[in-house]
């Protein structure tokens, strides 16, 4: 992307002042880019095992949690 980042569209910053992209900012790149992103919206597809269970596995534990 050549675009300059926009706060609150690409990202927001999280508790611990660390700069997280959104899942607007992944999709508009159009690939997971395999780093574990927190709101990868292509189910970390690029991560490699183990860490791409481990990550789906949280994710879907957070989101059953927040039900």
């Amino acid at each position: 992307m050549s675009k300059g980042l926009k706060e609150g569209v690409d990202f927001y910053y999280n508790e611990l002042g660390y700069m997280v992209l959104t899942a607007a900012y992944h999709m508009a790149n159009g690939k997971c880019c395999g780093n574990g992103c927190l709101n990868c919206p292509f189910d970390y597809i690029n991560v490699p095992e183990p860490r791409r269970s481990e990550l789906l596995q949280k994710r879907d534990h957070a989101s059953k949690k927040n039900r």
